[in-house]
Order: structure tokens, then sequence, then C-alpha cells
């Protein structure tokens, strides 16, 4: 995804928007050259100190510029938080923070390369905004949106697991990719892919209905009505996400149902669990430890339909 995102801020520069401003944390190498060339001085290495790119970002800001900072996901949420929540959400600021490879994205460069709270930690500022892509091919919508958000966003980008042929039909907050009749299944970002590969080679009847969520906070008043359609017809839920229990769309999904007073028969939350083993490994080793691949995920499921 970050190469499809390179390839969409390329396209912004291009086409002359001159306030726009790149800010990396000396981070994109071999992936952000495009940009540099598209963007010239207004291409900053801002180097290894995050805490002065946001602060810088938000000054840029404030003067009406475009800016954009971008590091790795912890690096872009959890180093600088402070001056995210003092100089950027406090002022309300349209500073766009890009995190890349969010979740076990990072695999076994450890706990201090995941970003597992990202979007928790984020949400409860001022007039922060989440945007996580579930496919490449959402990005360009996704990169446009923000460019023209008058807020403070974050955008967490991952590795693309769409199934091979299949093409998603345009990007909004919420979208129903597959139908079945086994409950309802709400997922975040990319690790949906892997999961509608499974799902598309079970009858009708042993999947359910699959929905993706790619911009937080969700609310209330806005869920989708076809998703409470779906949810009254097959009162049954798994939500999974690779992001910790708190702070999550669990939690905030299930609030928002409770208000909407939607009575569900079984409700199942798949999430980031940390480090149960103490070990560190592939994104795909976290993901089975933590129960949230495809397969682990198709049992949850299954229990749905018990």
């Amino acid at each position: 995804m970050r190469d499809e995102a390179c390839r969409s801020w390329v396209r912004l520069a291009l086409e002359g928007a001159d306030d726009f401003v790149f800010l990396t944390g000396d981070l994109g190498f071999r992936a952000l050259e495009p940009l540099r060339d598209a963007l010239g001085e207004r291409f900053v290495n801002a180097g290894v100190a995050e805490q002065n790119m946001v602060s810088v970002a938000a000054g840029l800001a404030s003067q009406g510029f475009s800016a954009w900072a971008y590091s790795i996901a912890p690096f872009c949420y959890a180093r600088p938080y402070e001056q995210i929540r003092n100089d950027v959400c406090l002022h309300r600021l349209p500073v766009k923070l890009v995190g890349n490879g969010g979740g076990y994205a990072y695999g076994a460069m450890g706990a201090t390369h995941h970003g597992l709270e990202d979007y928790g930690a984020l949400l409860p500022l001022p007039g922060m905004r989440v945007f996580v892509p579930a496919f490449a091919a959402d990005v360009e919508a996704v990169v446009r949106k923000l460019a023209a958000l008058d807020a403070p966003a974050y955008l967490r980008l991952g590795r693309c697991e769409a199934p091979a042929d299949f093409t998603p039909k345009g990007w909004s907050a919420w979208r129903r990719v597959l139908r079945g009749t086994a409950g309802s299944a709400v997922v975040v970002g990319p690790l949906a892919g892997g999961l509608l590969a499974r799902l598309r080679t079970l009858p009708r009847h042993e999947r359910p209905t699959l929905w993706l969520v790619g911009e937080l906070p969700i609310d209330a008043t806005t869920l989708p009505e076809a998703l409470l359609d779906d949810l009254g017809t097959s009162p049954r839920l798994l939500v999974a996400e690779e992001h910790v229990e708190s702070g999550g769309l669990g939690h905030a999904l299930a609030k928002c149902l409770l208000e909407r007073g939607v009575r569900l028969e079984r409700f199942e939350h798949a999430h980031a669990r940390g480090y149960p083993s103490g070990r560190y490994g592939s994104q795909a080793w976290h993901r089975r430890e933590c129960g949230l691949d495809a397969e682990s995920l198709t049992r949850r499921i299954g229990r749905l339909r018990a």
C-alpha cells in the first residue's frame, strides 16, 4: 500500500498542489524517491526526530500548508504523542499522520516496531480521524479524502492481501463485500483480505456476511441500515481487528449497537493479544498466535452458527 500511496501523493504534487509539504522521519528509502523528486524542497527529511517532525508539520499547517508526516506506525503515533495532542489536535490543525505497517506488520523486529494500539490511542484526541484502507485499490481515494479534510487525521497503511481475482467496488467507511447467512463479520483493514479469500470458498449458509470498516470513529447514528438489517436477520457478530482490545472497533461497535437497541445472540471479538508466548516472529505468526489468521477466524465464525 505504501507504493500506491506514493503514487497518489505524486499525482497530487503534479496537479500543482503548491501547499503540499511532506515530512519523513528518515524512512521511506527505495519507496518515496518519486515523491521526493516531484516535491523538491517541499519534501523534508526531518531525521530521527519524530517529535520535532510533528511540531514542524503543525507549524506548517497553521500557515495554510497541507502537511503530511510519515514514519512507521509506532514512531508516527507513539513517540510524538504529546506533540500530536498539544500541537496538532488541541489546535484542530489538519496535519495528516501516515503510519506505515500497522499491527504486527514489522514482524520479528518486535514490540518496538508494532502498532497495536494506534487508533485506540489517537481517537480520544480532539478532532482526530483515522483511516485504514483494506486494499491497495482503496489508497488513491483515501489519500484524496485526506487531502481535502480540514481536520487532524491518521492513515494506517499495511500490506494488501486482497484475493488476486477480487476488485473492490470503491472506497467507503463501511462496505459489504460478501454475503452469507451465518451471521455477520466486521473487519478492519488488510486483515480482511485473507479472511475474504477463505470465506469465498464456503457455501453461503456456512459463511457470514462480511463487512469492512475503513474509517474511525464510528457513531451509532450513522451505522449502515443494511448492517442493522443483517444483524436483525441473523443476530450473531464477529469483529476482527489487528489492534488490542481496549480502544478498538469491537468496544466501539458493541456500544453503538447497544445505543441502537440491537440485541445479539452471540458476539465474538478477535483482536491482537500482544505476545502470549513472549516470542517474536512474522506477521503471519503473530496473527496465528492471537487467533487472527483466516483459519482461526473461520473457526470462530463456525461457533457463531452453533
